[in-house]
């Protein structure tokens, strides 16, 4: 017997969209799921059908995953991300692009760990979309976003950065420059001389800018 509900993972499969996809449409309106006595997501299949056929086939060059970063809790805390990923979000809709994912990080552009951008680059591996946005080059990566721009390239993927000249945020460099300080002393003097290092190197910033100011 043909199912008449299924779950949010064979619903994004019956209409070639990524799951994060169907959570934006959830949350804008386009398509409300059923929630089972758990809480989980059920789509009936008559809604799903009715949805392909109506709706004309997404263009090329449309699907965009959306990529917004900080590097602190307080900058996060301070609205700084959510201001970002709405200029992001505002942008997108100019140019008249569906948005399938909206990831962020709240980490240094150095660090390779970032639960957001591992998802974009799984999503780019599914052919989940053509564009990345990002609103300055350092976003995504404070060093190496050739090396991203050219991996995402390989799956049809390209990066669309919104605006080309980037913020001089002095406090974000500072906290890249403790960063590497902090993972190069770890690695020749321990996890401790690392930390150790991390504390000179700020008080010693803390010190020129007080000069600074009082010069």
């Amino acid at each position: 017997m043909e199912e008449q509900f299924v779950s949010i993972g064979k619903a994004a499969k019956m209409i070639g969209m990524s799951i994060e996809g169907l959570r934006h449409w959830e949350a804008t309106g386009i398509l409300v799921p059923m929630r089972t006595l758990t809480n989980q997501r059920r789509y009936r299949v008559a809604d799903l059908r009715a949805l392909v056929s109506e709706t004309p086939e997404v263009h090329r060059e449309s699907q965009c995953i959306l990529y917004a970063r900080v590097s602190t809790k307080k900058q996060q805390e301070a609205g700084n991300l959510d201001r970002q990923l709405g200029r992001l979000a505002a942008f997108a809709a100019e140019q008249q692009w569906q948005v399938v994912a909206a990831l962020t990080d709240v980490a240094s552009g150095l660090n390779e760990k970032r639960r957001g951008l591992h998802q974009l680059l799984a999503l780019a591996q599914q052919h989940q979309a053509d564009i990345v946005a990002v609103e300055y080059k350092d976003r995504l990566a404070r060093f190496g976003f050739a090396y991203l721009e050219t991996f995402l390239h390989a799956f049809g993927v390209r990066v669309v950065i919104m605006e080309q000249t980037a913020k001089d945020n002095q406090r974000e460099l500072v906290e890249d420059l403790i960063a590497i300080t902090t993972s190069f002393s770890a690695r020749i003097y321990g996890q401790r001389g690392g930390k150790k290092m991390a504390t000179t190197v700020r008080q010693t910033l803390a010190a020129l800018a007080q000069e600074g100011d009082s010069g």
